[in-house]
């Protein structure tokens, strides 16, 4: 009998032990991709305030103008809170606070899931995409899991000695700071989108394989599916469904626009310079200091356009006011976040496939931008 008892009690210590560890390695994970990104990471939060200022209450709006503070905080806590668990480092207050982050972070993907709000959680940064039911049941086991270690947390005790570890976990915050703060100064470290260095945009705007559609159809109460669709007029059209989704093509919402007509074609010919201005009020002034002498020394051949999202008139006063004579065109302000992560942000691209792109602190010089073209 006590045999037993003693085997039930190491199965129940190992479950811990794994259930720990596998949080523990989710969070230190997740929060570092999106550590990786911190402005990412607040252009989804921001999405997420309007979307709850919309449908909840117009208070939410006041927490738009924090998200990349808030952003931080988050990435910060799941990347200390995560080693925290591995080292078993104070596990009263880091159980409670884990167990707070993954309630909030449930109630985020619940939200997508159930009412088709935010297509993207975010929880992997651009690394992994989860839909918004994978991203739920993801939560959910995480909760489940962080609440038992929660109940159990006085049974951890630390693997290293407490005044160490308190230099280790400092240390810890301490980077995790200077790191997303590095990331939001700059670009991120790795970019997993794609419209990153080296990637194609016409070639990612075709499908990578033949589409292949079933048609979904509904007659005498009774749901039928077909490779072709059904020549028998009494069929009802209820969906066509894709049935090779990977092929899709990678980007389907980059285009480019005047008030003369498109432009997205001429921005695949050539070599062209963009400088990309999401929107004028948020935009860093003095970043432009560096762009017009980068500009005035460019090679001729080298287009120069800007980007903007930003209404025409407002646009030109804006340039105006920092002496820049450039051609500007119109992009969607969602597609421009997601190419690059500065406002200004410098973005070249030769016959569509990108070459370079710069924060507005990491202007790059003529000379360097020539270096990168054929």
């Amino acid at each position: 009998m006590v045999y037993g008892n003693s085997n039930k009690i190491v199965v129940c210590k190992f479950l811990m032990h794994l259930f720990r560890i596998a949080v523990a390695g989710l969070f230190i994970f997740s929060g570092l991709i999106k550590m990786n990104d911190p402005v990412g990471m607040a252009i989804k939060l921001e999405e997420y305030f309007q979307v709850f200022a919309s449908d909840i209450g117009s208070f939410f709006e006041i927490f738009v103008p924090f998200s990349l503070p808030i952003a931080v905080i988050i990435v910060v806590l799941e990347v200390v809170l995560g080693f925290a668990l591995l080292l078993n480092w104070r596990m009263v207050w880091t159980t409670k606070l884990l167990l707070t982050l993954i309630v909030f972070f449930t109630i985020l993907t619940f939200y997508s899931a159930a009412f088709d709000k935010v297509t993207d959680c975010g929880c992997f940064g651009d690394a992994i995409k989860l839909t918004p039911w994978q991203s739920f049941y993801k939560d959910i086991t995480l909760l489940f899991m962080s609440g038992i270690i929660w109940v159990n947390g006085s049974m951890y005790d630390p693997y290293i000695k407490q005044p160490f570890l308190n230099i280790i976990m400092g240390l810890l915050l301490i980077g995790s700071v200077y790191t997303s703060i590095h990331a939001i100064n700059h670009l991120p470290f790795v970019d997993f989108r794609t419209y990153k260095i080296g990637a194609s945009i016409p070639v990612q705007m075709e499908p990578s394989g033949e589409l292949m559609y079933e048609y979904v159809m509904t007659k005498g109460g009774e749901e039928h599916r077909f490779m072709e669709y059904p020549t028998d007029k009494s069929f009802v059209f209820k969906e066509m469904v894709i049935l090779n989704p990977e092929v899709q093509p990678k980007i389907t919402d980059y285009g480019v626009w005047n008030d003369d007509g498109e432009f997205t074609e001429e921005t695949f010919t050539g070599k062209k310079l963009f400088i990309i201005v999401y929107n004028t009020d948020h935009a860093n002034k003095d970043g432009f200091g560096a762009i017009s002498t980068l500009i005035s020394g460019l090679n001729p051949e080298i287009e120069v356009n800007a980007l903007t999202a930003t209404d025409g008139e407002v646009f030109e006063a804006f340039l105006s006011e920092l002496g820049l004579q450039i051609p500007y065109y119109y992009a969607d302000a969602t597609v421009l976040k997601t190419i690059i992560r500065s406002n200004p942000g410098i973005f070249l691209l030769q016959d569509g496939v990108v070459k370079g792109k710069w924060h507005y602190n990491d202007t790059p010089t003529p000379e360097q931008v020539s270096a990168l073209l054929k």
